[in-house]
């Protein structure tokens, strides 16, 4: 059965490429994050994976935010936007990833080199500059995919991005579960693990659950430091997290 299921993705990761090269350069941006959400909730759907949006007490999608997560799996980003289309920034190990990392480019992902200062500080400015347009931006401050039931520490560049805009910190607390809300091992991407071998993990697995919480925004101010809003974020994620498993 996974097999079909297999076909099933590939045939719609090529659906996307058409998409991509024929129907983005006709339409604007409105219809253009309206065909991401679309494809988006179709390939997590084609996975077998159920998403759950939940809202923290108060909380509410901010109109203009930098959305910050935790980092599980690739799955991540497209569980992200199906509820909203972000533009990521993302390690560049993805762009090497079989139809996926080309989708990812088309779809406005922001590849970021490890360990190059220079391409920290384009990808800083590239990130304000989309705040200021009014789209959607969103990274994993963990810089990496962790197992679940943990959460490695935060890095806290980017998060100046936030300030620089004025625009809110949205954190987003992620898990994947399985029927009787227990974490589900197929989700984590660890290790040496590579993309393919996950995505076959996952097709094999049955009853996978996303549960996406959005958490209340964290406020900005010009004298913010992005070393606290990071604190702040890992905090409220962890926190979500953790109330998440005694459930």
């Amino acid at each position: 059965m996974h097999v079909v299921r297999l076909l099933r993705v590939v045939l719609h990761l090529f659906a996307g490429l058409a998409i991509s090269a024929f129907v983005y350069p006709l339409i604007g941006e409105a219809g253009r994050q309206a065909q991401i959400r679309r494809w988006s909730m179709k390939l997590v759907a084609l996975c077998g994976v159920e998403v759950e949006t939940r809202h923290a007490a108060g909380a509410q999608p901010a109109p203009r935010a930098l959305i910050v997560a935790n980092h599980i799996s690739w799955l991540d980003i497209f569980v992200i936007n199906s509820l909203q289309a972000s533009r990521f920034v993302a390690k560049s190990d993805i762009r090497d990833w079989p139809l996926l990392g080309w989708l990812c480019e088309k779809a406005g992902t922001i590849f970021i080199s490890r360990g190059r200062v220079r391409d920290v500080r384009r990808i800083y400015e590239g990130l304000v500059t989309s705040l200021h347009a009014g789209e959607h931006v969103a990274f994993f401050p963990e810089g990496t995919t962790g197992s679940q039931g943990s959460v490695l520490p935060f890095h806290a560049n980017l998060f100046e991005a936030a300030i620089e805009a004025e625009v809110p910190v949205q954190p987003y607390a992620l898990r994947y579960v399985d029927a009787q809300g227990r974490l589900h091992p197929a989700a984590d991407f660890v290790g040496d693990m590579t993309f393919v071998q996950s995505m076959l993990t996952i097709l094999k697995a049955r009853g996978m659950k996303a549960e996406l919480t959005i958490l209340p925004i964290i406020e900005t101010a010009p004298d913010s430091h992005r070393r606290e809003l990071a604190d702040a974020a890992h905090r409220v994620i962890e926190s979500a997290l953790s109330a998440g498993e005694k459930v």
